[in-house]
C-alpha cells in the first residue's frame, strides 16, 4: 500500500449536465491537465449512479422545488451514455470509480467493469447498500463526513472481516467548506485509529484554494478527491467544482507539497552539499603535540574550529573507535587527516561482551535495577577482555555502596587494593576464586568474603560468576593496581543494560 502512487480522484458528479458530449469534454480536458503529472500520480474519473425511477419516492418525482430532485432528473444519463463516457475515461488513461446510491447501481458498476467503488458520506452507515457493495468484491474508498468513530469502527470491521480493501477519506460535507471548517487534523486521527488503511482527503473547499491540499499532503493523505467541471456558455460551475486551470494549479501544489515533505519510511539521504556545509561547521582534530606513527590516544589531540576538508572530525571520535597514524609523524597543531589514519571500530566487540555479560545475569536470576549503567573494565584493552577484566553494575553509591560484578569464564581481575573502601563479596551465581594475603580460596553461591582496606586482592572465575559487592562509599581514585603502568587508556567502556536486553538473550 505504501508503494502506491498518490491517487487523485476527479469527481464529475452531475457536472456533465446530462450531456454525453459535455461529459467527454470534461474527461478530455482533465486528461490534458493530468498527463503532466502522470509520472508522479495516479488519476481516476468518478461518476455517480442512481436508479432514479426507484431511488426517488414516487410522490416527489415531479417536484421542481426540491433542489436535488430537480438536479438529478435534469442531468439524467442512461447506461449506454455512461458506457460511452467510461470508454473515454479508459482512453485518457484514467482509472474508473463510481459512487452507487442504491443497490441496482452496484450491479451496474460490476457489469461495466469499474476499478473502485466509492461510498459517499451520506451512505456510510447504509447497511443494505454496504452489503451489496461487499458482494461486488471491488476495492472500496469511503468518505466519513459527519460519522462518529463508533460507526467508522463498525464499517471498517465490516469490510475487514470480508477481506475487502478499504480506504478512508476525511471529508467535511459543507458545500463549499470554509477554511476554518476543514478539520485536517482528522487525517491524523484516522491514520492513528486505522494504521493499516490508506487515508485520503475529499475536498469541498473553494476550488482556487491551494493550502488545503498542501496541508493534507503534509498530514500523510495519499488519496485526494475534488469536484471538477468545464464551464461553457450556459454552464456555470458550482462553488466547490474546479475548472481545468484550477485543477492544474491544485496538482502543482500537491506535487510541490510531496516534494517538500520528502521520504517518510526511512531517514533521508543528505546531499553532498549538505554534508559539506555541515562539515565546515564541525570541530576538527589537531595534534596537541608531536604525534608518532601508531595508536593515537585522546590525550594526543584537541578539537578546534574550523576544520578542513578530509580532516578527522569530532563526530568521528566515538568511544568505540581506535585511531592509528599509519606512518611518519604529525607536528603540533597540525590537523589529523583521514587519508593518513586507520580507524578501527570496537562496537561489535563491545556488543559481544555485553551479550555475554547479560547471559550470565539472566542465568543468575539476580535483579538488576532498570536502565543500569554497565561498565566493562578492560585493563589491557578490549582485545584481552576475555582474559583480564570484569563488568560492574552500579546499584547505589552513598555512605554505603552496592555493585553487581560479573566475571566471564576464564577472566581475571588484576591485583589491586583500596585505602578507603572495605568490601564484602557475596556470590550469587557460579564460582569465584579470590586471592588475598598470599592465598587463594574458591567461593560458591551464598558464600561471603570480606576484603579489608589495604589488602591486595584479585579475583577470577573458571565457570563464570555473578557476585554482589557491598562496601563503604566507592571513590574512583581509590583503586591501586600493581601493574597500572602496563594498562591501556581508556581502560573502561560504559554500556547500558535494560530488562528487555537481558530477556532477549537466549
Amino acid at each position: 500500500m505504501e508503494n502506491l502512487k498518490p491517487l487523485f480522484i476527479l469527481e464529475m458528479a452531475n457536472n456533465h449536465q446530462g450531456s454525453t458530449e459535455h461529459g467527454i469534454r470534461i474527461i478530455r480536458e482533465m486528461g490534458r491537465v493530468c498527463r503532466c503529472f502522470a509520472d508522479r500520480f495516479d488519476f481516476a474519473i468518478k461518476f455517480q449512479f442512481r436508479e432514479l425511477d426507484s431511488f426517488i419516492h414516487p410522490a416527489y418525482r415531479e417536484r421542481t422545488d426540491i433542489k436535488n430532485v430537480k438536479r438529478f432528473l435534469s442531468t439524467r444519463l442512461g447506461m449506454e451514455e455512461f458506457r460511452e463516457l467510461l470508454c473515454e475515461v479508459r482512453g485518457q488513461g484514467f482509472k474508473a470509480i463510481c459512487t452507487p446510491f442504491d443497490e441496482p447501481s452496484v450491479e451496474r458498476i460490476v457489469q461495466m467493469g469499474f476499478d473502485y467503488i466509492k461510498i459517499a458520506s451520506c451512505s456510510f452507515g447504509d447497511w443494505p447498500l454496504l452489503e451489496k457493495i461487499a458482494e461486488a468484491r471491488l476495492p472500496v474508498i469511503a468518505s466519513v463526513a459527519g460519522c462518529g468513530l463508533e460507526l467508522i469502527d463498525k464499517v471498517v470491521s465490516f469490510f475487514e472481516h470480508r477481506k475487502i480493501e478499504l480506504s478512508l477519506m476525511h471529508c467535511v460535507a459543507e458545500y463549499p467548506t470554509p477554511a476554518g471548517r476543514l478539520e485536517l487534523n482528522q487525517i491524523d486521527l484516522l491514520k492513528e485509529c486505522y494504521p493499516k488503511l490508506r487515508v485520503g482527503f475529499s475536498t469541498h473547499e473553494e476550488p482556487g484554494s491551494l493550502y488545503p491540499v498542501i496541508a493534507a499532503v503534509a498530514k500523510g493523505a495519499t488519496i485526494f478527491e475534488k469536484h471538477v467541471g468545464v464551464p461553457e456558455e450556459g454552464i456555470c460551475l458550482n462553488a466547490y467544482s474546479a475548472n481545468p486551470a484550477e485543477v492544474g494549479r491544485w496538482l502543482e501544489a500537491a506535487a510541490l507539497a510531496f516534494e517538500m515533505c520528502g521520504v517518510k519510511d526511512k531517514r533521508y539521504e543528505p546531499s553532498e552539499k549538505e554534508l559539506s556545509d555541515l562539515a565546515a561547521l564541525k570541530r576538527g582534530a589537531f595534534a596537541k603535540s608531536r604525534i608518532g606513527a601508531g595508536k593515537v590516544s585522546a590525550e594526543d589531540i584537541y578539537l578546534a574550529f574550523p576544520s578542513v576538508p578530509g580532516q578527522l572530525l569530532a563526530s568521528d571520535l566515538s568511544k568505540y573507535t581506535e585511531i592509528y597514524l599509519r606512518e611518519g609523524s604529525l607536528e603540533k597543531d597540525r590537523p589529523l587527516m583521514l587519508e593518513d589514519l586507520e580507524l578501527k571500530s570496537n562496537i561489535e566487540t563491545v556488543r559481544e561482551f555485553v551479550s555475554a555479560v547479560m547471559k550470565l545475569i539472566r542465568e543468575s536470576s539476580i535483579v538488576v535495577p532498570e536502565d543500569s549503567s554497565c561498565e566493562l573494565s578492560h585493563h589491557y584493552g578490549l582485545s584481552r577482555y576475555r582474559e583480564f577484566g570484569c563488568a560492574l553494575i552500579d546499584c547505589v553509591n552513598r555512605e554505603y555502596c552496592k555493585k553487581i560484578l560479573i566475571v566471564l569464564p576464564g577472566q581475571t581481575n588484576p591485583t589491586h587494593y583500596h585505602l578507603l573502601k572495605e568490601e564484602t563479596f557475596i556470590v550469587v551465581y557460579g564460582e569465584l576464586i579470590i586471592g588475598q594475603d598470599g592465598a587463594e580460596k574458591t567461593y560458591r553461591r551464598g558464600e561471603m568474603v570480606v576484603v579489608k582496606r589495604g589488602v591486595r586482592h584479585y579475583f577470577r572465575s573458571e565457570t563464570g560468576c555473578v557476585f554482589e559487592e557491598i562496601s563503604t562509599t566507592h571513590q574512583g581514585s581509590d583503586s591501586y593496581y600493581d601493574e597500572a603502568e602496563n594498562f591501556v587508556s581508556p581502560r573502561k567502556t560504559k554500556a547500558y543494560i535494560t530488562k528487555e536486553m537481558i530477556e532477549s538473550v537466549k
